[in-house]
């Protein structure tokens, strides 16, 4: 009797150790089962070839998803066949935690190699980028042709600078024109604070190292001054040529008379040309009418511009005309102004 109690306790324990066994293959086998993805639907946007390929595919984890809804979410998409094991795992191995971003799914991924990502936060990086120059505006049309960030597109600005938590009066020339990383759980915002941080710590930067006598009470100012420099040339020799022109002009209590300004305080009314009326017009941006520095900046300056607005050439010039070719010509009496408005714009 005892003999056959010891057997069928041998059979039931081998018979236990091989259920125990096939669970735990099956177990393992499934975790590492090729992930499904050919069956999802194609990405329209204009970012499709980016996106996806044949042999991969975007999965965005949002701010604040657990692993659960994640794995939830998989399941749900047939991209994994058991969310359960998947969650077993993470928690016998410690891997419960998701990083939000936009991460590859790719065919040879398997449920183990897709949770390490996400635990890892491996996740797809893109850039974009401010051009120096542009304004406020130009900036976010930019920003809002990007899905991932077109959401915001019919906040005012004020509205978007106070989701961003920039405390600004005005947007324009306080974000700098750079390449900026993001991730797919980035919003409109976070880029926008990005920048934001970054021009104050290149003007924190630029302005204690201003040469002495400049016309500028604060540094808001010299950004001011950057701008129109910024939309004035697009030669890196001349930037501080122009701003000494400009600072003197300032110095001598002149009007700063440039075009430029005129042009963003006609905004959409400007179709190419400047017309005399234009000039005519009394408003805030008018720098024929108005004397000293317009109100705000005009464009985004790049780090160039603002560091010639604070340390501009020294010299005599107190005028300048296009060339045409993209460069000016410098004069530093009316007389000789005249003279080369003639050669250069009139003939």
């Amino acid at each position: 009797m005892k003999k056959k109690i010891l057997r069928t306790s041998i059979v039931f324990g081998v018979l236990t150790g091989i259920a125990i066994a096939f669970l735990v293959l099956n177990f393992y086998a499934t975790l590492h089962k090729s992930i499904l993805i050919d069956h999802l639907p194609k990405i329209k946007s204009s970012e499709l070839l980016f996106h996806s390929s044949n042999h991969r595919y975007p999965w965005i984890i949002k701010r604040g998803d657990s692993l659960a809804r994640v794995v939830q979410q998989l399941h749900i998409a047939g991209i994994i066949s058991n969310p359960d094991y998947l969650i077993l795992y993470a928690r016998l191995s410690d891997k419960q935690v998701v990083q939000a971003g936009e991460y590859w799914l790719q065919r040879d991924d398997n449920s183990l190699s897709i949770l390490e990502k996400f635990n890892e936060g491996i996740v797809i990086v893109r850039r974009l980028t401010f051009i120096e120059g542009w304004n406020f505006s130009q900036m976010r049309n930019y920003l809002h042709s990007f899905p991932q960030f077109s959401q915001d597109e019919s906040l005012s600005d004020s509205e978007i600078l106070a989701a961003s938590k920039i405390s600004i009066a005005h947007p324009e020339g306080w974000f700098f024109p750079d390449t900026y990383r993001y991730t797919g759980a980035d919003e409109t915002e976070d880029i926008l604070s990005r920048a934001h941080h970054k021009m104050r710590t290149q003007l924190g930067e630029l302005w204690p190292l201003r040469a002495s006598g400049l016309p500028y009470d604060e540094p808001y100012e010299a950004l001011i001054m950057a701008s129109i420099v910024e939309k004035e040339t697009g030669i890196a020799a001349e930037r501080a040529r122009i701003a000494g022109v400009f600072v003197r002009r300032l110095q001598k209590k002149m009007r700063l008379e440039t075009d430029p300004t005129v042009i963003y305080g006609l905004g959409v009314r400007f179709n190419g040309d400047i017309r005399r009326s234009h000039l005519r017009e009394k408003n805030a941006y008018n720098t024929y009418k108005i004397r000293g520095l317009p109100p705000t900046p005009i464009s985004m300056p790049g780090r160039a511009s603002i560091e010639a607005a604070l340390n501009p050439l020294a010299g005599n010039s107190l005028y300048f005309v296009a060339k045409g070719d993209g460069s000016h010509a410098f004069s530093d009496t009316y007389k000789e102004h005249k003279k080369a408005v003639r050669e250069f714009q009139l003939n």
